[in-house]
């Protein structure tokens, strides 16, 4: 059976990272460099931010469920 050329590859969780990581940074030039920084940084930035909400989320579902003793 064909696959359907419409429909969206699906890549494993994290693939991006790995593709970052593997990006050859000897064509880069130094601009190209600090503006790779910038956006890592920013993505950093993003997911810090999700954990937090992640982690607060937890913590008020464990405040609302477990009761203690």
């Amino acid at each position: 059976m064909a696959e359907d050329e419409n429909e969206p590859v699906r890549r494993p969780r994290g693939w991006a990272l790995v593709e970052v990581g593997r990006e050859d940074l000897e064509l880069l030039a130094v601009a190209d460099l600090e503006d790779r920084i910038e956006g890592l940084e920013a993505e950093i930035a993003r997911t810090r931010a999700q954990l937090e909400r992640k982690r607060a989320g937890r913590a008020a579902a464990d405040a609302l469920f477990f009761k203690p003793g």
